[in-house]
């Protein structure tokens, strides 16, 4: 499937995906893809179907190749310019068959999501002796090498390995909601980075990406330099959060104090929220554990509240910005005055792909109005 210049590939298969025959991508009317921080990823691909020739008798050619069927997995790429990366690796969840009276009317929609749901499909009842949070997402993630999956797990500010004689780990649930608990001790994210090559994907556990440099800036209300539409902002005071409370600390069996007030998070605003302005939340219940382990609980707590104190929603003329907006990192923002322009994180983008068009709509947070920069770097 070729347009503007991008030209996409598609590759379907039980374990190892493979090219699908051209009469498949030539049936691709519309691709959605959607990457998002701290929740599995998906797809969306609609194809024209239809009975074309004495061949085709019995059935539509696509649901008689046999490809398109629930758990496959699909693989996306893209050439944009002279670059390929893969753009999606997951498995197909849902099939809608939409019949249609008149020729180029009938549909066929399959919807999936990133190689996670695999590590959501099973309950299980695992103890892990001996062994702290970043040792254990190393080792949950390292038994899905069948889809090419490389941890990259951040080692938390606080590590703590668990001696057998105190305490065991114990897990009662899938693998993916145990990495997940693990990761908001910290305030940590869980999600699935497609490639960087065809059927390899890399595992993030860490904080959100918030420092390096940002992605070539959207930019508003700046004549032909502009390549944002739609934008709109919200600004929600009641996000952030400070968190006070007791926990009777497990290896002096006293009352110990647990506060804090200020997120960790590397800033990206010139004026993040002041201590006067935050809602006060009692420290969650943190049986177990010791002072340290429960601080650094309460401190995963607020960082993940000053997130999306701002947010910034809108829509991107690929033309324009001559390049893909990537999810899950910075870019900054110009146009819009003093108190919204600046860096952001990308919180979520979704591809929106057609025979004529490329756009994508995106999902920005900061903790915060006010720039840090004076100007953006292009």
């Amino acid at each position: 499937m070729s347009m503007l210049g991008i030209r996409m590939n598609l590759l379907i298969g039980p374990t190892v995906p493979v090219p699908v025959p051209a009469f498949v991508t030539e049936s691709i009317e519309k691709v959605e893809v959607t990457h998002q921080d701290g929740a599995r990823s998906g797809f969306q691909i609609t194809f024209a179907v239809g009975r074309k020739s004495p061949a085709d008798l019995f059935d539509n050619p696509l649901l008689a190749e046999g490809l398109i069927k629930a758990n496959m997995r699909v693989v996306i790429t893209l050439i944009f310019g002279a670059v390929p990366r893969v753009l999606f690796d997951g498995l197909i969840t849902h099939q809608q068959f939409l019949p249609g009276n008149g020729p180029g009317e009938t549909k066929l929609v399959i919807t999936g999501e990133d190689v996670s749901l695999a590590m959501d499909a099973e309950e299980k009842n695992v103890e892990h002796p001996a062994q702290p949070e970043l040792a254990i997402v190393a080792k949950i993630c390292l038994t899905y090498a069948r889809f090419g999956l490389l941890p990259v797990p951040v080692p938390p500010f606080l590590l703590d390995p668990p001696v057998p004689t105190e305490r065991i780990p114990v897990q009662r649930c899938t693998d993916l909601e145990y990495i997940k608990h693990l990761g908001q001790r910290f305030g940590y994210v869980f999600y699935i980075i497609p490639g960087p090559l065809p059927a390899t994907n890399v595992a993030y556990w860490g904080p959100p990406k918030r420092v390096g440099l940002p992605q070539p800036p959207l930019t508003v209300n700046m004549g032909t330099a502009s390549n944002v539409q739609d934008l709109r902002f919200s600004y929600d005071s009641q996000k952030p959060v400070q968190v006070s409370g007791q926990v009777q600390d497990r290896s002096t069996n006293k009352q110990m104090p647990v506060q804090s007030f200020i997120s960790k998070r590397a800033l990206l605003s010139g004026s993040p929220p002041g201590i006067k302005l935050m809602r006060k939340v009692l420290a969650p219940p943190s049986g177990g554990l010791s002072a340290q382990q429960a601080l650094a609980y309460a401190q995963g707590i607020i960082d993940a509240s000053f997130d999306q104190v701002v947010t910034a929603e809108g829509e991107l003329n690929m033309l324009c910005y001559n390049g893909i907006l990537e999810a899950r990192t910075l870019v900054g923002l110009r146009g819009t005055g003093r108190e919204y322009d600046g860096v952001y994180y990308v919180n979520s983008v979704t591809h929106h792909i057609e025979k004529a068009s490329y756009r994508q709509s995106f999902k920005l947070t900061r903790e915060g109005l006010g720039s840090l920069l004076s100007s953006l770097p292009l």
